[in-house]
């Protein structure tokens, strides 16, 4: 926190932020400003929503100090920079860039609200250094829309990194890649490792073909083939120079860092768990949640290089060193006043909104 503490000019939103960086990796069931507030012994949540909507600080100024702070503790110089999206299904048109879309949390098309990360993942660890929100052409194309949440009435649109992806889907739709797979001789392929997961590590068959292409540059393809299926996965690869294939490999592998910092960062962190609306306050909570986040990387990363910890033992992860900051270091409040004070707020808050609801459907009828 002492880190990003000059990022914020008045006293009081300091130690607001503090608290709600404390919140997000909390064992609390639900994260957001009510039951943060809540959590940390605020009588309302107007602090919190203040902090997140109104407050005066920048987000992409603590978001180059989560990057630095990343780098800093996680460096590596065979290092991958890992780019993918993630969806939010969420209710309603008004929160920003929202739209029915395929997003990958549901596995269809859903009514929801898309972001691309980048995740740095090196030797050490990985952890989220950017986030950008995707907008789509149904808010660009309403400018009073865009205004109405927070973004700019001269917002344009522009498309998720997805160029690349389509010319390689185009090249394997014609059946190209397959027909090259099929020619290789037994002796091109190898058995190389993608990477340690859960279980051990992720042995596939690799082979790869250079690419003819104008221009300065290599062009490759590589191809991953599954030791039990036979199933075939293809990476078209660009370096500046030609690279050997255990390099091409090891990159190729890093891919799922960006998957698992999306399983951890919602489940430790509540960066799925903003019920905002706005794109200010959308972006100030991401960049907390991937600060909570990157603390818990770093501290694993720490941990495992100066004790590696007795053998019987694996070695500390994120959700563990979740557990014990939550029951050592953070303390809620748990005075039966305090929690009978917010029931009564949640349910005079639902109340006005029954009310409402109601008021709404009757004049629709």
């Amino acid at each position: 926190m002492g880190r990003i503490a000059g990022r914020f000019t008045r006293v009081e939103p300091r130690r607001r932020v503090r608290l709600l960086v404390l919140g997000l990796p909390s064992d609390l069931p639900r994260k957001n400003c009510w039951t943060i507030a809540e959590w940390a012994g605020d009588a309302t949540p107007d602090g919190m929503q203040h902090l997140l909507g109104r407050a005066k600080w920048d987000a992409d100024l603590v978001r180059d100090e989560v990057r630095e702070y990343v780098v800093e503790h996680l460096r590596d110089d065979q290092a991958v920079l890992v780019v993918d999206e993630s969806g939010d299904v969420k209710k309603g048109t008004h929160t920003v860039g929202v739209q029915r879309q395929y997003t990958g949390t549901a596995g269809r098309i859903e009514n929801s609200q898309v972001a691309v990360h980048l995740v740095y993942a090196g030797r050490r660890g990985h952890a989220a250094v950017d986030r950008e929100l995707y907008v789509p052409r149904s808010w660009t194309d309403q400018p009073d829309r865009c205004r109405a949440a927070g973004l700019g009435g001269e917002t344009v649109f522009a498309t998720k990194p997805e160029l690349a992806a389509r010319m390689i889907g185009r090249f394997l739709d014609a059946g190209h890649a397959d027909a090259l797979a099929k020619k290789l001789p037994k002796r091109a392929w190898q058995k190389l490792s993608a990477g340690t997961g859960a279980q051990g590590h992720r042995f596939y068959d690799w082979a790869v073909i250079d690419l003819v292409h104008p221009g300065p540059g290599s062009y490759q393809l590589l191809i991953r083939r599954n030791r039990g299926t036979g199933e075939l996965a293809f990476y078209r690869c660009y370096s500046t120079t030609p690279v050997p294939l255990p390099t091409l490999v090891r990159v190729a592998g890093s891919r799922w860092r960006v998957e698992e910092f999306f399983q951890s960062g919602k489940g430790l962190a509540g960066l799925d768990e903003h019920q905002v609306r706005r794109f200010a306050s959308w972006s100030r909570w991401v960049t907390l949640a991937m600060l909570a986040h990157a603390f818990l990387a770093v501290v694993r990363a720490d941990e495992r290089s100066r004790q590696p910890g007795p053998a019987d033992l694996i070695p500390l992860t994120c959700h563990e060193i979740q557990r014990l900051f939550t029951t050592l270091v953070i303390r809620s409040v748990r005075d039966a006043a305090h929690q009978l004070d917010w029931s009564c707020r949640r349910r005079r808050h639902q109340a006005r909104a029954q009310a409402s609801h109601y008021r709404r459907q009757a004049g629709q009828t």
